[in-house]
């Protein structure tokens, strides 16, 4: 199985910047794409940003276009996500996702137990 593990949350305060990073284990030759969701308190779980794996290919939630860049490092097996011009709503539990079904855009079997993000106005 594919195993997540998420880095670099933290306390920033607004207008700040954080980069989020996602490494994966186990058999990576099977991901197809990658993901960033977020959870912020008292909310449900949305949709981030999206990379597709062999591709480079990526795409975005309206809120945080031109904010936030998801990229990857193919022999690292890592996946992260630049965030710029923070805002307090931006506060959320940051998980990242993998598909190794083919199954397309906000589809995603595994997932990481994610990190903190508090952006402080």
């Amino acid at each position: 199985q594919v195993q997540l593990v998420e880095s670099g949350g933290g306390l920033v305060q607004a207008g700040g910047s954080l980069r989020l990073a996602c490494a994966a284990s186990g058999p990576t030759a099977s991901i197809y794409s990658m993901a960033w969701f977020r959870q912020p308190p008292g909310k449900e779980r949305e949709f981030v940003a999206h990379i597709w794996w062999s591709t480079g290919g990526t795409y975005y939630v309206n809120s945080v276009k031109g904010r936030f860049t998801i990229s990857r490092d193919y022999a690292k097996n890592t996946v992260y996500l630049q965030m710029n011009s923070l805002k307090p709503e931006d506060t959320a539990v940051y998980s990242c996702a993998a598909d190794t079904r083919l199954s397309g855009l906000y589809h995603y079997n595994y997932w990481g137990q994610g990190t903190q993000v508090t952006v402080s106005s």
